[in-house]
């Protein structure tokens, strides 16, 4: 039985079309939906970049109020598209019962928050609009169908495939 579902999204190209596959599994089995975003911490070239123009203190700043700060703005900028997305079916935001932006690495991010919610199926794309499209799954994908304990549905991303090229 399915009664909740995680959604992760990258924001990408593809995720209104994998949004509206978690939306339609969502009613199909009434279930509860919950969203996931991940953000990459910041590599070591952008923070030696923001040592170099940033003192102490206002780096530990930066990084205590800063990092929330724009958390919050991506989770408002997530909840936006989707409104944007479903358009006049506003009722398919009420099956939406939490987005959460964390910062970590995308499948560790993901699998940590599925364990948390205790959700019975992920549902995301089968890679990132930015990976390259001769690799069947993405680097995400493939981590979370080998490590996931709940079952994982992938959308494919071949659509802008002709039938020839696969």
């Amino acid at each position: 039985m399915i009664r909740s579902i995680l959604y992760a999204t990258d924001l990408g190209l593809y995720a209104p079309y994998v949004l509206q596959h978690a939306l339609a599994l969502t009613r199909a089995f009434n279930a509860n939906l919950y969203v996931v975003h991940a953000v990459e911490p910041l590599g070591l070239f952008a923070e030696s970049v923001l040592q170099t123009y940033l003192d102490e203190e206002r780096l530990k700043e930066l990084r205590k109020n800063g990092l929330s700060t724009v958390m919050a703005s991506i989770e408002q900028r997530v909840l936006e598209g989707f409104r944007d997305e479903v358009g006049e079916a506003c009722q398919d935001l009420d099956l939406i019962k939490a987005v959460r932006v964390v910062q970590g690495d995308p499948p560790l991010v993901i699998l940590d928050q599925a364990q948390q919610l205790g959700v019975d199926l992920l549902v995301l794309g089968s890679h990132s609009h930015g990976t390259d499209m001769d690799i069947p799954l993405g680097r995400t994908a493939s981590r979370l169908v080998q490590l996931s304990e709940a079952p994982v549905y992938l959308v494919p991303m071949l659509q802008h495939r002709s039938r020839g090229e696969l």
